[in-house]
This record gives C-alpha cells, structure tokens and sequence, in this order.
C-alpha cells in the first residue's frame, strides 16, 4: 500500500469514528448548528414615576399608578423587563446600567428631577448619546428655556411657556398615521389635559405627529401643526424618542386606544419589535383601579 492509499484510509476511518460518535452521544446529536446565535437579551425599560402629590383628586396626575399600569402592559411582550422607579429618579445610578429606553411621566415646568442638578443633566445627555430610547409623558415635556434647546435635541419638541397651550378639552380620535407605534391603535373619545402648540425641531426633521387635539376642532385633524399631541422622532446620531402629552388623568388608561398607543410607543423607542397588530395591552378597569395612589382632597388640613 502506498503512502498516499494509508493517509486516505486513515482520513476515511477517522470520517466514519466521528459520524458514529455523532450519533451515539446526545451531546453531539443535539449540538447547535454553526452560526445559529443565542436568545436576545431582554430589552430593559426604565419607568420613572414623577413625585405624586399626597394632596390631590384621586387619579389626577397620579404618575406612580401609571408607572405601574405601563409596567403590567409591557411585560406582556415577550422579552420585555421592566424597572420602576419613583420620586423622578433613581437612587443609585447603576439602574441605568444595561437599558434600552428610559420613560418619563412626570410634572414639568422645570420641576422634572432629571434637570435638578448639572450631574443629572449630564446623565441625561450621555444616555441621548448612547442611542437609549427616550419616553416622555404629559408634562414632562415641559422645559424652561433654558433647556429649551437641549430637550428638542433629545425629544424632538417640547412645550415652551408663552409659546405653547394647554388645557383641558374633548377630543375624538378616529384617524392615525400608519407606523409602527399606531399599529392597531383604535379610535378613542376623552375630555384630557393636553399641551399643544409645541416647538420643534428645525423643519420637523425626523419628527413623525402620530395624534392631533386642538381646541378649535373637535375631531383630530393630521396636518394641523399647532395641534400635535403624541408624535415619534428620529434622532440624527442614533436613537428614538416618543412624547405624548395627554394622560392627565388615570382614567385615560382604561382607552383601548390611548394604550395601545403608548405601549407601542415605548416598545419602539426601546428597539423591541412592534407586532402588526400592535403590542398585547389589555388590562380591566378593576386593575387600573386597584393601582390608584390614595390622596387627600385639596382643601383638608393635614396632620
């Protein structure tokens, strides 16, 4: 036999020693094929409830219930964790570690805690830059001047005093644009506490408006700048924001439409893939009621 047969034999016996090692051993039968990659990372959304007046209307601007409520939607989609936190911001800042979107509803007008001090600011930019999704619910889009800018730069649009509205009116809902945060977003009717009129970005560029109220119109109507409540941005080195004004009241939540909106928004701010049908978002009025912050009405002396 010459030297080249044997090296071939011994190749062709080593070839049959491995396909029988293959099958006999379950290790090797079951072993992933080349290139197939592990289960993705969960997205982590941080949800950051705004301090909850003691002393208010039971369910008026009650961000910790709505923080809670959102917590219960979104972990209905698979591969969804999500974090709460009150009192406007975190107690340790290693809660930022490892998110894909950070939610915001909270009061505004400069009381946001994540403008109390520079470091916050800063911690604030420094998520922007990283391309983390960024939330912000009813006032929380409410920004001095001067941040004015700052904020446009990581929201898309802000309300600005003096240049903005507010107030409150009714509203019906029936036509929305097609994108990811509006699929199956159906139509609603509310009374809510809403600021329009906000200021943009320069030509609106990478804004999507996704719902519209005005006071002078009592449908939504696309279209009408000044009239823009909820709307989707782009931003130009990486990254998403949605901001919805509305959600004045806890009572909104019980809308079928209003959060489907909002949960689709979240997830496509955090990158998580938004079903064609839009995210699960069912929830009954005894839960949402069950969340409710106990409050004392205005005008009560309290001890």
């Amino acid at each position: 036999m010459s030297a080249d047969q044997s090296v071939r034999n011994g190749i062709r016996k080593m070839i049959l020693l491995l396909v029988a090692l293959a099958a006999g051993s379950p290790a090797l039968a079951q072993a992933p094929a080349t290139g197939t990659s592990e289960a993705p990372a969960p997205r982590r959304i941080l949800l950051v409830a705004g301090e909850t007046a003691r002393v208010d209307a039971v369910g008026h601007h009650d961000y910790l219930a709505g923080v809670q409520c959102l917590s219960v939607l979104l972990s209905k989609t698979p591969g969804v964790k999500t974090i709460q936190v009150r009192n406007g911001w975190p107690a340790e800042d290693s809660a930022f570690d490892g998110v894909h979107c950070v939610v915001f509803y909270t009061d505004g007008g400069g009381k946001q805690a994540f403008l109390a001090s520079p470091e916050r600011v800063a911690r604030m930019q420094s998520l922007v830059e990283a391309g983390t999704g960024l939330v912000m619910i009813h006032q929380a889009v409410d920004f001095p001047d001067e941040f004015a800018e700052q904020a446009k730069n990581w929201i898309g649009g802000i309300y600005q005093h003096g240049k903005s509205g507010r107030g409150h009116w009714p509203s019906s809902h029936v036509d929305f644009p097609a994108h990811e945060i509006t699929r199956g977003v159906t139509p609603w009717q509310v009374n809510d506490g809403w600021l329009n009129a906000l200021q943009f970005v320069d030509g609106m560029k990478g804004i999507t408006p996704l719902v519209w109220s005005g006071k002078d119109n009592v449908e939504s109507r696309a279209g009408i700048h000044q009239d823009i409540v909820a709307w989707a941005y782009e931003r130009p080195r990486g990254g998403r924001s949605f901001s919805f004004t509305g959600l004045d009241a806890h009572s909104a939540w019980s809308l079928p439409g209003m959060r489907q909106l909002v949960v689709n928004g979240v997830l496509w701010s955090a990158g998580a893939a938004v079903p064609e049908k839009g995210a699960h978002s069912g929830i009954d009025d005894a839960e949402l009621n069950a969340m409710l912050t106990p409050r004392q009405p205005k005008g009560r002396n309290s001890k």
